[in-house]
């Protein structure tokens, strides 16, 4: 399943029960990040300053409770892209849903001022939920262009998301907005490039407000990915990983070098999480400790 599909299907569902959203927050929630509730008993301690956390959607074939308990195991604290009814399921191997996506999906999005109505009164509803659930971040996508201009759609976006902000300051849950690469994966999608990215959230000018830095769309965009993040990492709250190209693995058959990527990383004093986001073409969770193993430094 693609990622596209994978979000197509959980916003339809959740539509269809009562426009229930997939949401994200961390700290408050009553179980600390790293409790062992139901997770294994021995667990890889991790080195890296920041956090490790796993794309659910790429490990589709895995039952979440199974992926939770292979994934605490490896020293994981975090799982991303969990819909509202598998928010509580990490907290019981010790972890929590670290990303989580709200009520609009790639193309179709807070671009747009006529979704902003519904957005906003799913953000009311859901968010007090998400923070009790320990979920820390909340994703919205920008949307597809279609035809609009990059002025347009940071105009519309601005004053959609600065509706939201004072729902997410309440509950402190910070909202994110992930950029993705408009050429290969997602075409026509607005938030493709990061000046576009961190000028929206500038003029949204909110602490609960950042931008999710996917590593391999950006690669596939702009290149230059270490410089990048030491110039922008102020407006970045949260980073994905995936071999470009192909998006699968994170070794040697690919070009990113995620080992100087953690490092830039540790270098700038990121303490959020770093997703694994990618589509694994050999033994999955062989393939996924490698990857926590490349990027714990």
């Amino acid at each position: 399943m693609q990622r596209r599909d994978f979000l197509a299907t959980s916003v339809t569902a959740v539509t269809a029960a009562a426009s229930i959203p997939l949401v994200a927050s961390i700290a408050h929630a009553g179980v600390q990040v790293g409790a062992q509730v139901g997770a294994p008993a021995k667990t890889t301690p991790r080195k890296a300053p920041f956090k490790h956390s796993v794309s659910a959607w790429c490990f589709g074939g895995m039952p979440l409770e199974e992926l939770c308990s292979n994934a605490s195991a490896m020293g994981f604290l975090g799982i991303d892209l969990l819909s509202e009814k598998e928010w509580e399921i990490p907290r019981k191997y010790g972890m929590i849903c670290s990303v989580a996506n709200g009520p609009t999906t790639i193309s179709q999005g807070m671009n747009k001022i006529e979704h902003h109505d519904r957005v906003v009164a799913e953000c009311e509803r859901m968010l007090p939920i998400a923070a009790k659930s320990g979920v820390t971040e909340f994703m919205l996508f920008s949307g597809n262009r279609f035809g609009m201009s990059d002025e347009e759609g940071l105009e519309h976006c601005v004053k959609g998301l600065q509706r939201v902000m004072p729902i997410a300051e309440k509950n402190r849950v910070t909202i994110l907005m992930e950029l993705l690469n408009s050429r290969v994966d997602h075409h026509d999608y607005m938030c493709d490039k990061t000046p576009w990215g961190v000028e929206l959230v500038k003029r949204v000018g909110s602490d609960r407000f950042r931008l999710l830095y996917d590593i391999y769309h950006m690669q596939i965009m702009e290149g230059d990915v270490i410089r990048t993040i030491r110039d922008n990492h102020a407006f970045i709250s949260h980073y994905h990983t995936a071999g470009n190209p192909g998006r699968n693995e994170i070794d040697a058959t690919q070009e990113l070098n995620y080992a100087a990527i953690s490092n830039a990383l540790k270098d700038i004093g990121f303490t959020g999480f770093l997703g694994q986001e990618f589509i694994p073409r050999r033994d999955a969770m062989t393939s996924l400790r490698e990857a926590i193993d490349t990027c714990d430094v």
